[in-house]
């Protein structure tokens, strides 16, 4: 089988640095508590792999390496007893893989189920499943999320009913800067 070559300055194009990886700015904008933010959103998300092509999605944008086979990957940044509450994916594969520190993953739609990981430990979470993940240890744990298959924009995720109710505690208009955003909060509702 014809093998290809490709050049030392091409290959950097395919080369990503934990240390110049900047910030998704998903929540930057919004003018809500950052206890709100952290519902929702990893408290930073850096992105390393997009989808490339024409894919206008907040994962492609700022991803050093664009096009690997269809997946995205996002290293998540969590402080202590964070991390995003029960969303689910429709169409996506949701893996994560513990970098530093220790995790909790919860899922099924009340979060009933859960299981804790430490540092290499790894959790594929299929289309559907209501899933949480959460650092449980004493210091700033990092996550490695790696999303195959489907689609990867906002229209694959919904967050449970609970979790907007949960947000409407930090005040009026909270729920709905999400949603401007995209978010939903359907997940576990059959459609009508």
């Amino acid at each position: 089988m014809k093998t290809i070559e490709i050049s030392p300055e091409d290959m950097q194009s395919r080369v990503s640095r934990f240390r110049e990886l900047k910030p998704l700015r998903a929540a930057e904008t919004l003018d809500i508590p950052q206890e709100a933010k952290d519902v929702i959103y990893a408290r930073e998300l850096l992105s390393v792999i997009g989808l490339g092509g024409t894919e206008d999605t907040p994962v492609n944008q700022g991803a050093p390496i664009q096009g690997s086979g269809g997946i995205t990957m996002t290293h998540a940044v969590c402080p202590p007893g964070t991390g995003p509450e029960l969303h689910n994916h429709q169409q996506t594969y949701e893996t994560f893989t513990v970098l530093r520190g220790r995790f909790e993953v919860t899922w099924n739609d009340d979060g009933a189920h859960r299981i804790e990981l430490d540092e290499f430990d790894t959790i594929s979470v299929p289309p559907g499943v209501c899933r949480a993940f959460r650092n449980i240890g004493d210091d700033e744990g990092i996550l490695q999320v790696v999303i195959s298959g489907g689609v990867h924009d906002m229209t694959d995720i919904a967050f449970t009913p609970a979790i907007a109710k949960k947000l409407s505690g930090f005040g009026d208009n909270v729920v709905e800067q999400f949603e401007e955003r995209g978010m939903r909060f359907t997940a576990g509702v059959d459609a009508a």
